[in-house]
């Protein structure tokens, strides 16, 4: 049978920055009601990074731009547009995107923020193929970048340990297909919210309720009851879409939160973690940041090759979760 001839949105660079500073879980020892081996025993975080003082998401997020458009060994003024998925802009407006335009000098690139929370990237990641598949682009930087350490609460331990800041970034170009899951590129997207939840992870301020930035709140143990069975759900919706079957998947990279998240929604699609890029040890959960993050180092380090299909899930606030499948 001879297919139709399609547009996908294929990967060919790949990027990511991490702020200089590494906090291990023992400075929290100092001042909190906790210790290292209790924050590895409930999230599987060691370390995390933190932002300097003056440092900024979209700092963050130039940095994992740069590096991704050397990494594809290409110019900033080949990209069309910029997408920066973030919970922590530098400002109410402009965006974030817009800053990182004139930051890389990408001059005819059109750029705009997500804001989805921890599903941010994936959501991002959607956007940016439905634009390239409509011919809105042909190159498009999508990005991920936070610096959470800004919306923390210090005395509460139940959150404080387990975020961190960072950047990473990919970049999607418009290539012919056949419609075939053997294609590269995007192959189907799952998104879903559910506003009902909002009080289960949420920050407690915002420019009309209190004029200021807030703090981060959280549910923790029913966060986690909802995100192993709507991460699972979501990335099965998604692989089913594309044509294709858990058992086909040859990795899975996952939003770095929760390695006991990680663990349940592997167990439940039945993929080995020996086929999951695990970062949290090291990053800790950098919201929309931790998919591409992990994206970069898991190519970095050889792990993702060229041809391999891949499936992305991430939950957030909102409730918001989705997935990507996409072959590298």
């Amino acid at each position: 049978m001879i297919e139709n001839n399609v547009t996908r949105a294929v990967v060919i660079g790949h990027g990511h920055y991490l702020p200089e500073r590494v906090v291990e879980n023992a400075e929290f020892e100092k001042t909190l009601d906790t210790s290292h081996d209790w924050i590895v025993s409930r999230s599987g975080i060691e370390r995390r990074h933190f932002a300097a003082e003056g440092e900024m998401t979209s700092h963050l997020a130039a940095k994992a731009a740069r590096a991704a458009l050397e990494q594809a060994g290409i110019g900033a003024e080949t990209i069309d547009a910029i997408v920066v998925a973030t919970s922590t802009p530098d400002f109410t407006f402009p965006s974030v995107a817009t800053m990182v335009q004139a930051e890389i000098g990408a001059q005819k690139a059109y750029a705009f923020d997500v804001q989805a929370v921890c599903a941010g990237f994936v959501f991002a990641l959607a956007n940016a193929n439905a634009l390239i598949v409509s011919g809105q682009a042909k190159r498009i930087l999508v990005i991920g970048a936070e610096t959470f350490s800004r919306i923390m609460d210090w005395t509460d331990r139940g959150t404080c340990v387990l975020f961190g800041d960072g950047a990473g970034a990919v970049i999607l170009e418009a290539q012919p297909g056949q419609g075939l899951p053997s294609d590269r590129g995007v192959l189907s997207t799952d998104l879903n919210s559910d506003g009902r939840f909002r009080d289960l992870l949420y920050v407690d301020g915002g420019v009309s309720s209190t004029g200021t930035a807030g703090q981060l709140r959280m549910q923790g143990n029913q966060v986690f009851r909802h995100a192993v069975e709507k991460l699972t759900e979501t990335a099965e919706t998604a692989l089913g879409k594309a044509g294709v079957a858990p058992g086909d998947v040859d990795w899975i990279v996952p939003h770095q939160a929760n390695i006991r998240i990680i663990q349940g929604t592997a167990k439940k699609m039945g993929v080995s973690m020996d086929h999951v890029i695990v970062t949290v040890q090291d990053h800790g959960n950098t919201s929309a940041a931790s998919i591409p993050l992990a994206l970069s180092v898991g190519a970095a380090q050889g792990k993702l090759k060229q041809g391999d299909l891949i499936v992305t899930e991430a939950i957030g606030g909102g409730l918001a979760w989705g997935a990507v499948v996409l072959r590298w």
